[in-house]
């Protein structure tokens, strides 16, 4: 079997050299960058399976590298690493395309965990339906991470994509919170819970265009995904 590669975006020498042996012992194969502005041509040359991206970085933030990242592959997962912590950072990296966020410090084992679980979860999604999922007046397509409605087509974040699949088998039923917290981030943290909050708020923007079609909070329970 093929190691796993990883693209590791890290401006501290120190940091970088202890996490990119880390995983390499533990049999992954690192690409390890500390300029933004390099990032594209290794990512490009690389191909990596999965990107970890420090946000603060000379010349070229972790932001600008993931939006550009996503107009070369949609669908490759991100983690973003920073010691931001402010909701609006958590909101802006979701925005750009991050699927997960590790705060500074961190430990190796919490990092491999959220490498595993989000490789797991992109390999659930391209063996999923492979049809349209029809969702009011849009179409979802789960393995093209693509929200349609007529001639428009939304590209959707990984996590974004898993939600709304999730969300779409369960159409005018109830869904548990922590089954989704687990299905989709591996645990129901607090801090896990948050991001799904962000996460619903965007989904229901999305949506916003079919008035039919509502989600619903149900303190307590989870969510109520209405349909018609």
């Amino acid at each position: 079997m093929s190691k796993v590669k990883i693209l590791y975006v890290e401006d501290e020498p120190f940091l970088g050299r202890i996490v990119k042996e880390s995983l390499e012992v533990r049999d992954f194969d690192v690409r390890m960058v500390t300029d933004g502005k390099l990032v594209m041509s290794v990512f490009e040359e690389a191909r990596p399976d999965i990107c970890v991206l420090d946000i603060m970085l000379p010349n070229k933030d972790g932001y600008t590298i993931a939006q550009s990242i996503r107009k070369v592959n949609p669908s490759i997962p991100i983690i973003f690493v920073t010691a931001k912590t402010q909701t609006e950072d958590l909101i802006k990296g979701f925005e750009v395309g991050g699927n997960d966020y590790l705060r500074k410090p961190f430990s190796m084992e919490e990092l491999i965990v959220r490498v595993n679980n989000l490789l797991q979860l992109t390999q659930k999604m391209a063996s999923g339906p492979k049809e349209a999922i029809a969702i009011g007046k849009f179409e979802f397509a789960p393995q093209r991470y693509e929200l349609r409605n007529g001639g428009v087509a939304r590209k959707l974040s990984h996590r974004e994509a898993m939600l709304l699949q999730i969300l779409a088998e369960n159409q005018n039923l109830n869904i548990d919170r922590k089954t989704m917290l687990l299905r989709v981030w591996g645990d129901d943290s607090f801090f896990n819970s948050r991001t799904l909050d962000v996460y619903i708020t965007k989904l229901r923007d999305y949506l916003k265009e079919d008035p039919t079609i509502e989600i619903i909070t149900i303190k307590g329970v989870g969510y109520h995904f209405a349909v018609g």
